[in-house]
């Protein structure tokens, strides 16, 4: 599977970008060394397969009832009280 990534940095061919292997680079923008200016790349980047996820689609939930709430001994940090106005 293969996406395109626009990016202003040069890359090569076979490099990676963002973390996918670059197989095609294409110039959208030529870059301008005396206007100081980048230019503008796509990469044609190979995009591993994703994992099957199992086979409920539905998050778990825990129990009405089997909620415990945390207590400031179990947090980090001091907990203070605001007065009202």
């Amino acid at each position: 599977m293969t996406k395109t990534i626009r990016s202003r940095f040069d890359h090569e061919v076979g490099g990676t970008v963002e973390g996918f292997t670059i197989l095609e680079k294409v110039i959208v923008v030529p870059s301008d060394l005396i206007e100081r200016r980048r230019g503008i790349y796509d990469y044609l980047v190979d995009v591993p397969a994703l994992p099957m996820k199992g086979t409920s689609g539905r998050k778990m939930v825990p129990e009405r009832g089997s909620f415990t709430r945390s207590t400031p001994d179990q947090r980090a940090g001091v907990v203070r009280r605001v007065p009202s106005r």
